[in-house]
């Protein structure tokens, strides 16, 4: 499997992969972004951010859906799959069902086009900051036969095979299991995953805690181990011990 972002996210001039295919859009964005301390490198295709991402040195991509070569969401999967950097989506298709599939994929934000520039630059900082977080002084925090390795950023099940986890799976797993049999709140959550609070109609929350159930629940339709708590948020309820 090719590596994962860069070791240097944390670096003063962090390298993003553009993808998209309007032109007007790339400088913009190569302009904006490189006066403000990022450097870039562009694709204006699906084959062309394969190239790069496999090349190495990637720190985070911005990725639009609408690809001339490849549907946006198809190169998203395979990004989570075969690299697990962090990804922001960045694209016009605004359309609730769009946002909820690209972070049900693994994108760790989603902003529609038109965007504030400002705004889609704190995106990126924000996602980069929480990539490159140190881990806690525990090292490993185990449940129910799971063990999730915090520096290694590592899932393992009970037989020792590994659980691929998105950045996003990861921060929001490590948070519920920092403060097991506590309820945290939607906005606590998404301070966790994204650095915001989340919005009154925001789903994100519940999209990630689903994708996260399928991966650790025996039956994700009646979950034993993330429960919903009504009009409050959600409890992580085994008991988690620090190894």
């Amino acid at each position: 499997m090719p590596p994962k972002s860069s070791d240097a996210v944390a670096a003063a001039q962090p390298r993003l992969l553009l993808v998209d295919d309007d032109a007007d859009i790339l400088a913009l964005l190569v302009r904006y972004l490189g006066a403000n301390g990022c450097k870039t490198a562009t694709a204006a295709s699906a084959a062309q951010a394969r190239a790069t991402v496999a090349a190495g040195g990637i720190d985070l991509v911005l990725l639009d859906l609408g690809l001339p070569d490849e549907d946006g969401l198809s190169l998203l999967r395979h990004l989570q799959t075969q690299w697990r950097g962090p990804v922001i989506v960045v694209s016009g298709r605004g359309e609730a069902v769009d946002r909820v599939v690209g972070l049900e994929l693994g994108a760790d934000d989603y902003v529609a086009k038109p965007f504030d520039l400002r705004e889609l630059l704190a995106r990126v900082r924000s996602v980069l900051r929480r990539a490159a977080a140190p881990a806690p002084a525990a090292e490993c925090l185990a449940f129910e036969g799971f063990r999730l390795d915090l520096s290694a950023r590592r899932l393992t099940d009970a037989t020792g095979a590994e659980i691929a986890l998105t950045t996003g799976e990861f921060q929001l797993l490590r948070a519920l299991l920092q403060r097991p049999q506590q309820v945290l709140s939607r906005d606590e959550l998404m301070t966790a995953l994204h650095g915001r609070e989340a919005g009154p109609y925001d789903r994100t929350i519940d999209v990630a805690i689903g994708r996260l159930r399928r991966k650790i629940e025996a039956d994700p339709a009646a979950p034993g181990l993330i429960k919903a708590v009504r009009g409050a948020g959600y409890l992580f309820a085994a008991a988690v011990s620090a190894r």
